[in-house]
């Protein structure tokens, strides 16, 4: 490390002092894992890493070296990772991409490119050299769906492992002239439980945070990459046959286009023609006993670069703008485009448009769908060292729709316009929002409706080292609509409160430890209280890294519309019945520097109607590093109800099989059998990476109904199948 001296103009970046020259390469780097190059000799070099965990209060024991270096074209970064003193080989899940930074040895570091403590980017490897590449945004989030253009190597010896990597300048954004980023290093060295920062960072925050980055500084402001214009074609052709509705087998060809055009280096034009997505990774299924709509999130490719100033403007069930609403359920998307990045270092923007085709339901006894356009417009100005104001407008429009009923199955639009202020502090102990939020939709009439159609929410939160002290207010119309966004909820008031305290003892087996209590009420809109969730946690955390949680908890519900506890299409109960119940369980996650993984949770308590649920689930998981890992879940519930419900069981199992032949070959299987929705899913999925970005896909799916044999071809004695499809998709990115 380099401890220059700093300006008092910009002492209020915390680790200002830790600061990192980089020079353009003295000569050609090679990306082998070898480091032996002259460019390496002459470069600065990070090191003497301060430790995160399990304490943060001295240096690191295990010791890293970086070093980083550019040329015309490229950033280039060296990472010499020594074993501490815990013999035995790394420990890595496989060679898959995106892996859990909890349990593989791994180095990663974070650029803000900007210096504006809010969003970058972060790259990295395990020890066996699995790629992790994401998008940092809130000042230390990572959306790890994000993939983009880059090499990298590592080589492991007796003592340590090595990694190079190079990173395109067209890969990333970054403002013109600019000559300082921020920048800091992580390491996670499983066999000693240590992780390690190369600027000091407490052990409540992550690693990833940008507040709390060093300084990079350029000997000269980075080269400006020139005309950065990918073109990403695909082709696909698949199979697909429908056994459920007697379809018989379709063979499919399919085509379409993404561009990626760099306005600026920092502003960044996106053009999707006719996208498909059927490579995606399929949603983990649940057992869905909640009496609102569940989230998933986005994993499109396409939606995912600054995502989050469209995604996480508002809360997690307030959500103005989702984009998981547009082209899915067999809904075609025809085009679109998206504006996106950084005006300067105080203003973002962002604005998309994308354009869906209409669906033909004729026969079926439902409307069709109109085709449709669905139109985001998002600004965000920091203000302060960290905090910035939001403003969005959200306009979801049917394409020559006139309602011919009075109950119409689709409104003519429906619009959203917010603005919200998010605060986080300097020292990253403060942060919070205030949110508004108002739909304009028309009603049969054509007449926009008005009065109880906003949103007004405002939290803050305090988090140090030992206390964490929260607070939370939502109001939501019961008017509101979001019809592009996702709002499980409306007609509501709500009001949580959060404490919680963490014990940090020392020369122990206990890491840390300490209490957390969460109380959440709803009111309607009379003020009268709906909904009441109070729960008492304890949380264990042993310096080998596993985790154990126990916790006890108080419900009160007086329902507003009618349910089915079981959430089967059953019996439901009425509207305005009152239920009370307690509840308590455990949870806990074994070490993960074992080959053999495992963890488990519980819960039994009362339930809607006097009666009493059951919950077991279990997680095991088994690797083979680093080339195969296993992994196993189940889930079992047992609701016990007065008539007409009885005893309700369900079974949720989901192995999983994943085969890592090299760091660019992936066989991933994925089984989900839930008995609550009577499916069963298989997903195959084999990955090629043969080049930076570009793919070969080869994707299998399955359903099958459980214990029937109404739908042709039986799986003998278990299942019926439902649906099945094959898919092969290439995809090639192709730098002009």
């Amino acid at each position: 490390m380099c401890a220059a001296g700093f300006t008092p103009l910009l002492a209020q970046k915390k680790n200002e002092q830790y600061q990192l020259h980089i020079s353009r390469a003295t000569s050609p780097i090679v990306v082998d894992g070898t480091v032996d190059e002259p460019a390496w000799q002459a470069a600065e070099v990070a090191s003497d890493f301060w430790m995160v965990l399990p304490m943060d209060t001295s240096r690191a024991k295990v010791r890293t070296d970086v070093r980083m270096a550019y040329d015309d074209h490229h950033i280039y970064l060296s990472a010499v990772c020594y074993h501490g003193n815990v013999e035995g080989p790394y420990i890595v899940e496989s060679l898959r991409r995106d892996w859990s930074f909890t349990k593989n040895d791994n180095f990663i570091f974070f650029m803000d490119t900007f210096d504006d403590q809010t969003n970058g980017f972060t790259f990295g490897t395990n020890a066996a050299g699995a790629q992790w590449d994401g998008l940092l945004y809130e000042g230390g989030k990572a959306n790890l769906s994000w993939d983009n253009k880059w090499t990298s190597s590592v080589k492991n010896y007796a003592d340590r492992y090595v990694l190079e990597l190079a990173i395109p300048f067209k890969t990333i954004r970054y403002k013109r002239g600019i000559s300082r980023w921020g920048i800091n290093f992580s390491r996670q060295d499983l066999k000693t439980t240590e992780k390690s920062s190369w600027t000091p960072i407490q052990r409540q925050f992550p690693t990833a945070s940008l507040a709390l980055t060093g300084v990079l500084v350029w000997d000269q402001p980075p080269p400006q990459p020139g005309p950065n214009i990918s073109l990403i074609p695909y082709a696909l052709s698949g199979m697909t046959r429908d056994y459920q509705n007697g379809v018989p087998t379709q063979n499919r060809f399919d085509a379409g286009l993404d561009a990626k055009v760099a306005i600026t280096s920092s502003l960044n034009l996106d053009l999707t023609v006719n996208p498909d997505f059927s490579q995606v990774d399929v949603d983990q299924q649940v057992t869905n006993l909640d009496r609102y709509e569940l989230f998933f999130p986005e994993k499109r490719q396409f939606f995912l670069e600054n995502g989050d100033q469209f995604t996480n403007f508002g809360y997690a069930t307030i959500r103005p703008f989702f984009s998981r609403r547009i082209g899915l359920g067999g809904v075609p998307i025809r085009f679109g485009a998206r504006l996106s990045g950084k005006l300067n270092k105080d203003w973002r923007i962002g604005i998309m448009d994308m354009q869906t085709g209409g669906v033909d339901y004729s026969g079926s006894g439902v409307e069709s769908l109109p085709a449709q356009n669905f139109a985001v417009v998002a600004l965000q100005r920091r203000i302060f060292a960290r905090s910035n104001i939001g403003l969005m407008f959200v306009n979801k429009e049917s394409l020559g729709y006139t309602p011919t009923t009075d109950k119409p199955a689709y409104t003519r639009y429906n619009r959203n316009f917010g603005l919200e202020y998010n605060l986080a502090s300097a020292n990253n102990v403060w942060s919070g929002k205030a949110l508004y939020v108002k739909s304009f939709s028309p009603d049969v009439s054509g007449t926009d409706q008005s009065g109880s159609d906003a949103v007004y929410a405002a939290n803050l939160q305090y988090n140090t080292r030992q206390w964490l002290i929260g607070g939370q207010v939502e109001s939501v119309g019961k008017n509101y609509t979001a019809e592009a966004g996702y709002v499980p909820r409306r007609a509501y008031e709500r009001v949580m409160g959060t404490l919680g305290y963490t014990f940090l003892p020392t020369a122990s087996g206990v890491l840390s430890h300490g209490p957390t209590v969460v109380s959440t009420y709803f009111f309607d809109p009379a003020g009268r209280q709906s909904d009441n969730e109070t729960m008492l946690s304890y949380i264990v955390t042993f310096r080998s890294k596993s985790v154990f949680t126990g916790w006890v908890a108080t419900d009160y519900v007086r329902l507003l519309q009618p349910f089915d506890p079981t959430n089967t299409g059953r019996q439901t109960l009425a509207t305005g019945t009152q239920h009370n119940w307690t509840a308590w369980g455990t949870d806990f996650d074994s070490k993960p520097q074992s080959v053999f993984t495992y963890g488990f949770s519980t819960r039994y308590g009362g339930y809607y109607d006097n009666g009493t649920r059951l919950n077991l689930t279990a997680d095991l998981g088994y690797r083979f590093q680093p080339y195969v890992s296993l992994a196993a879940s189940a889930s079992y519930n047992d609701i016990r109800l007065p008539q007409p419900w009885g005893q309700t069981t369900f079974w949720l199992v989901g192995p999983r099989f994943d085969v890592t032949l090299t760091n660019t070959l992936y066989l991933t299987t994925f089984v989900q059998y839930n008995e609550q929705q009577k499916n069963m899913n298989v997903n195959a999925r084999i990955q090629w990476r043969y080049k930076p970005a570009s793919d070969f896909f080869l994707v299998y799916t399955d359903n099958y109904l459980p214990n029937s044999a109404q739908i042709g071809q039986d799986v003998p004695g278990f299942f019926s199948v439902k649906n099945r499809a094959l898919v092969l998709k290439w995809t090639y990115w192709w730098n002009l």
